[in-house]
Formats: C-alpha cells, structure tokens, sequence
C-alpha cells in the first residue's frame, strides 16, 4: 500500500581536482521526499544545477572534505541565494575545520546573507537525523580529515494484509491506518489486535553510500553492506595505482573490490582524473570485471533509486 517514492541522484560535477571541458568539479545532489541535498559543491556547481534542473532549494550541505576543489562553490551558490532573498536557514556539515574555514571564506567581500547558515563539524560514527532518514558519517582515508557518508532509511513495516484484517472482523477504514503506523487496537468484538496481526514481515529501507575521496577502507566497505547503490571515487585506472597510493585516492578496480566485499546491488563510479577525459571506457572494464554492475558517472547523470519490493 502506498505509492511508491524515489529517491533522485544527480550528479553536478564528475572531475577530479580540475574541470574539464566535459566535467565539473565534484558536487552530488540527493532528493528524497521533497528534500533537496547536497553533497560537495565545487567551483560551478550553481551552474550545474540550474544546467540539470535540480532547483536550488538545498537545505543542507555536506561536504567530504576540505580541499577547494570540493568546497569553492558554496561562495558563489550562497550569494545566488542571498540575491534570491532565501530565509530559510542552510545547514553545512562537514569534517573540522568546516566552521572556520568555510565561515571565512564565505564572508570575503561580503558582508551579510539574508538568512542564517548554520555549520556543524562530524566526526566518523556521527549520525544526523532528517525526516525519514538518517546522514550517518564515515572517516575515510584522505590524508586529511574526510568523511563519506550513508543515507540511511529505516526498515517499512511489513506489507499490510486486508484478508488478515477481515479475518478479524475489521472494517476498512482508519483502523487500517492505525494498525500500519505501529498502534494496537481493539477490534468492534472487543479482540485486542496487534500490528503483527495484519503485517508481514518489516521491510528495508533504502541505504546509499557515498565515498567521498578515499582509498578503499573499511568504514566504507562496512557501510555499504548490503547497499542500493554505492558511489565510489575511481580516480585513476590500474597503471596508476602507485599515484592513486600517493594521493590518497582509489583505482577503478579498488572501488569496485569495495562493492564486491559488500554486497552492494550497484556501483556508480565518480571523481576521475582529467587524464581520461576523452575515454573512461578503460576504467569501466576494470571495474566489470570484478563487479559488473557498475556504472560510470557523467555530469547530469540521474539516477533513481526505488523502494525495494514487497
């Protein structure tokens, strides 16, 4: 019962520590229910938002880490809604020394926003709560304080059964709902009726996972156990690995050794180095070849995630 609801990715910026002529700078977008999150924001991403339609009403920011070509777009995107007359406060989280720094750099040459921006600093194992679903961070290995992080829903209850409920002698109507949000009640002959009565067994919810810049590490790999959809940095293809050890980054073949140990249902590959500018195709067969259901990101790439069956 009940209609089915997506959650919508799209990806603003693909690029790693440049843009390209084909790509921007890292920056995700997450709706789900209305909300409109955003997962690093890069010099243009404001740009790649009007590009791909995401609309700009994000209430929350998080970012994986605090290198500039991850945070620099806040600057630009900020004011566009400060000229917009946004009131609506902006929430942005990321790993210290988010507040300082991010708090200075907004303030360069301009003085006041027309509404509040609130910065919360996370640490790994942290969890922010939103409707409906929880932002859980992860300490990653960057070189630098960097967190991935997981959006994660709680399990449905279990499918509603009208025969069940008839069986019972309960009328259609309000006690269906009442039964479906968890509550006891007593039947018209007086039978206390209990959930379990009527419902099948719970049903997951959705869980998202996204890495940020990284090597492969456990907290990613523990998060996305059992994932929807685990997006992964795949910065450099299998003859660079020794550069991808130096800078702290993953191979396309490591992102997908991750998934694979996981268990995850699908993997989206992002953040790649402008040396595959012209052609990802390298990296995409050393990924299927350990974990088929991969994908690579491009820029305006959506994809939606359903709630799983039953």
């Amino acid at each position: 019962m009940g209609r089915t609801r997506m959650i919508r990715i799209t990806f603003l910026g693909t690029s790693a520590a440049q843009p390209t002529l084909q790509r921007g700078l890292s920056a995700i977008a997450v709706r789900r229910e209305g909300e409109l999150l955003l997962f690093d924001c890069g010099e243009g991403s404001q740009r790649q938002m009007m590009r791909f339609g995401t609309g700009f009403g994000v209430s929350a920011v998080f970012f994986t880490h605090l290198h500039a070509d991850h945070y620099l777009g806040l600057l630009g995107f900020a004011r566009t809604l400060n000229m917009q007359g946004r009131e609506a406060p902006l929430s942005v989280y990321g790993p210290p020394p988010t507040a300082t720094l991010l708090e200075q750099a907004l303030h360069l040459g301009f003085e006041r926003y027309s509404f509040p921006i609130e910065f919360h600093e996370l640490c790994g194992g942290e969890r922010i709560e939103r409707a409906g679903c929880s932002i859980e961070a992860l300490a990653v290995d960057h070189g630098i304080p960097a967190l991935g992080y997981a959006l994660v829903e709680p399990n449905r209850p279990g499918e509603f059964s009208v025969e069940r409920a008839a069986a019972l002698g309960l009328p259609p109507g309000p006690l269906y709902g009442e039964l479906q949000h968890g509550r006891e009640l007593l039947a018209p002959d007086g039978r206390r009726v209990r959930p379990a009565d009527v419902l099948g067994p719970p049903r997951r919810g959705r869980r998202i996972v996204l890495s940020g810049d990284t090597r492969p590490c456990e907290s990613v790999r523990e998060a996305a156990r059992g994932a929807d959809l685990l997006i992964h940095e795949g910065t450099f293809g299998d003859g660079l690995r020794e550069r991808a050890l130096e800078t702290h980054h993953s191979t396309a073949r490591e992102a997908a050794e991750v998934a694979r140990a996981a268990g995850a249902r699908r993997l989206v590959l992002t953040h790649f180095s402008s040396r595959y500018e012209d052609d990802v195709s390298s990296l995409a067969r050393e990924a299927r070849s350990l974990f088929p259901a991969t994908e690579l990101a491009r820029d305006g790439l959506t994809i939606e995630v359903p709630l799983p069956p039953g």
